[in-house]
């Protein structure tokens, strides 16, 4: 199989960026990915990109050039990114293509996500009982978790404290201050367990990723980590994600779970070879339930895992080492291919201040509506 490399990284800062238009940060991220590897625009064979509300990638074109390209929309909730990765890595596997580019920038209001239930093809209930409301629907996840697996509160503030921590030490990061445990606690309640330091915020930001066949890295001189997996898994009938009611009370395995164990099969490793790994983090509980999905502990072994320090930086597993969704916002778009970005950096020994030693193996996972799950899996 055409082995597949990543041969340049662009981020626009995320955050709040009210003099730009997304289409903007977009380009940006372009422009810093290309002059990276040293590459021109008309060089790009194909783009596969998405944005949930900041435009078509068609429209990067007349700022870009207009050279013919074909540009693909990848649509797929939060993990458009991971989506947008996966379909521009088997382009290049096919041998249809050989140099290509993944985008996604975003630009959202403030508040919570919420989505119409009947314009996905669901209920009113849904809808009506709050379940499309990102900030319920999550917390009430969590909470059933926690009771299950005799979760402590204390762990949901401690994911949170990390994030803001390892956001400090990261340029592109939204959440640049250090914020304690007892101040995430005692934060106002927005929907319980979850305060409001222990969310996500939609956020504002672009990402691009050059992605090249072996063959044509070696021929350009470039080089980057390799793409040892990349992998896709949609909800089965009984899983419990966003937009879809299954309420049973046994359920099936996550897509989460599903796309993990495909991209470790793919790599050939498992997940004590992972040296650093980015997770989807909507919110505090998320982490800590992604920890059990992905592979990298038993459901109710996340609080002596994360109160003995074993998800910080120097832990065993450093865990969304730039500070997650938490600390940077999720702009829907961008999301997935920031957490790819970040472990482009750790690989490449440019992570500065948050670095994780000797990183050979970085493992991102993110998850979106309606269920989706991306994972992915560089090797330096």
């Amino acid at each position: 199989m055409t082995h597949v490399h990543i041969v340049g990284a662009g981020i626009h800062p995320f955050g709040r960026h009210p003099r730009k238009t997304a289409l903007e940060l977009g380009v940006h991220a372009i422009r810093e990915a290309l002059g990276e590897a040293g590459l021109d625009w008309s060089s790009i064979q194909c783009v596969f990109g998405g944005s949930a509300a900041g435009g078509a990638i068609d429209a990067l074109l007349p700022e870009l050039g207009y050279t013919g390209v074909p540009t693909i929309n990848v649509a797929n909730g939060c993990a458009t990114g991971g989506s947008s990765l996966l379909a521009a890595c088997a382009a290049i596997q096919s041998g249809q293509y050989d140099l290509v580019l993944a985008v996604g920038f975003d630009k959202h209001e403030r508040g919570a996500f919420n989505a119409d239930p009947q314009a996905l093809g669901l209920p009113k209930w849904y809808g009506e009982s709050g379940m499309m409301l990102t900030t319920q629907f999550f917390a009430m996840k969590i909470r059933r978790y926690m009771h299950e697996h005799n979760i402590s509160v204390e762990t949901l503030g401690l994911v949170a404290e990390k994030a803001f921590e390892n956001g400090v030490r990261a340029p592109h990061a939204w959440r640049r201050e250090k914020i304690p445990l007892p101040a995430i606690l005692a934060a106002p309640m927005v929907s319980d367990p979850l305060t409001k330091f222990m969310f996500c915020s939609p956020s504002e930001g672009g990402v691009a990723l050059v992605l090249a066949s072996a063959a044509r890295m070696k021929s350009l001189r470039l080089s980057g980590p390799r793409l040892r997996a990349a992998t896709i898994r949609s909800r089965l009938a009984g899983s419990f994600e966003v937009f879809s009611p299954a309420l049973t009370v046994q359920r099936d395995p996550s897509p989460t779970v599903l796309a993990a164990r495909a991209a470790f099969e793919a790599a050939s490793v498992n997940p004590r070879d992972i040296d650093v790994a980015q997770i989807q983090d909507t919110e505090s509980g998320a982490e800590i339930m992604h920890l059990a999905e992905n592979g990298f502990c038993a459901d109710g072994a996340q609080d002596e895992l994360i109160a003995a320090g074993h998800t910080r930086l120097g832990g065993k597993l450093p865990v969304n080492t730039d500070g997650g969704c938490i600390a940077c916002g999720e702009p829907i778009g961008a999301s997935g291919l920031r957490q790819v970005y970040e472990n482009v950096q750790q690989l490449r020994q440019r992570a500065e201040g948050r670095q994780v030693e000797g990183a050979r193996l970085a493992y991102s996972h993110v998850y979106g509506a309606p269920g989706i799950s991306a994972v992915t899996i560089l090797e330096a």
